[in-house]
């Protein structure tokens, strides 16, 4: 039975600050060893930041059509919390950029430029419903890779910056407390399964080759990657057959199923036990949240 969406716990909105490069710098690769891992966090982490800000436009559009008080104060969290997430992904990607990361430098800096202005005038050309739809998909998408990195001991126990961690288990946190507010606007508006689904089975079949593209492109810009790629595409494989990518088709698919709700997925003790470790008494972040 498909959740009452009323009942979703409201987003937490911490307002974080994490210290990157202290009290020593990041490392080029900074997934020790790895620099496939290395290079899929940076991209991933690059695309952040403007992903999220259009996540919130999207719902912002129908900011007058909530009339639902619980569900506008959940959208407050909801936007709150990515708006949240955009600034610390930036503090990180800004050295990640002077590391030598250029399509992280390109991502950066493209809200002052015309790429922005170019991804704008896109959304406004795309329907209104469209747009939030592609979001509640993409928050599905995020959701699952959430809980993947949660709940996976062999994730949890992979070596690399211990800050960058904090971050990614931060807001892999954040992801399951605000997963299904996009998809419940869309739903409060009057957006149809047809199009929620038309719209994941687009995204279903594209993300995960635009990713690996993005990847394999920044590897390539990477002169220290080139003097090994045996190594390299070992660890490509290694990404591939490891417990973040492994079998997520299976997951996302769930999400093509028709009368589908976010909250189908069971995260709720996930969800407790990291909130409890990271922001209960004595928790890893409490000393993080200004």
């Amino acid at each position: 039975m498909t959740a009452d969406p009323i009942s979703v716990a409201f987003p937490t909105v911490r307002r974080m600050r994490f210290r990157f490069g202290e009290p020593e710098p990041l490392h080029r690769h900074f997934v020790e060893g790895d620099i496939v891992f290395s290079h899929l966090v940076a991209v991933l982490s690059g695309s952040f930041p403007p992903g999220e800000e259009s996540f919130i436009r999207s719902v912002r559009r129908f900011s007058d059509q909530i009339t639902d008080p619980v569900l506008k104060k959940r959208v407050a969290g909801f936007i709150g919390q990515e708006s949240v997430h955009g600034q610390e992904h930036r503090k990180l990607n800004t050295q990640l950029a002077d590391m030598g990361y250029p399509l992280v430098r390109f991502l950066l800096f493209a809200p002052t430029s015309v790429r922005q202005k170019v991804v704008l005038r896109i959304e406004k050309l795309i329907p209104a419903k469209v747009h939030l739809a592609m979001t509640a998909a993409a928050e599905h998408y995020t959701a699952v890779l959430g809980a993947r990195v949660l709940s996976n001991d062999e994730i949890q126990a992979i070596p690399g910056d211990p800050e960058v961690w904090r971050l990614l288990n931060w807001h892999a946190m954040e992801e399951l407390e605000h997963k299904s507010v996009a998809f419940d606007v869309y739903r409060s508006v009057g957006g149809s399964e047809r199009t929620r689904i038309a719209v994941m089975w687009f995204m279903y079949f594209l993300t995960i080759p635009v990713v690996t593209a993005a990847v394999a492109l920044s590897i390539l810009l990477d002169p220290t990657a080139w003097p090994r790629p045996i190594t390299v595409l070992r660890q490509t494989y290694g990404v591939f057959r490891g417990p973040l990518v492994r079998g997520i088709l299976g997951e996302i698919h769930e999400y093509l199923r028709p009368g589908f709700h976010p909250a189908d997925v069971p995260t709720d003790e996930l969800l407790a036990r990291w909130q409890h470790d990271l922001f209960g008494a004595g928790g890893e972040l409490v000393g993080y949240v200004r």
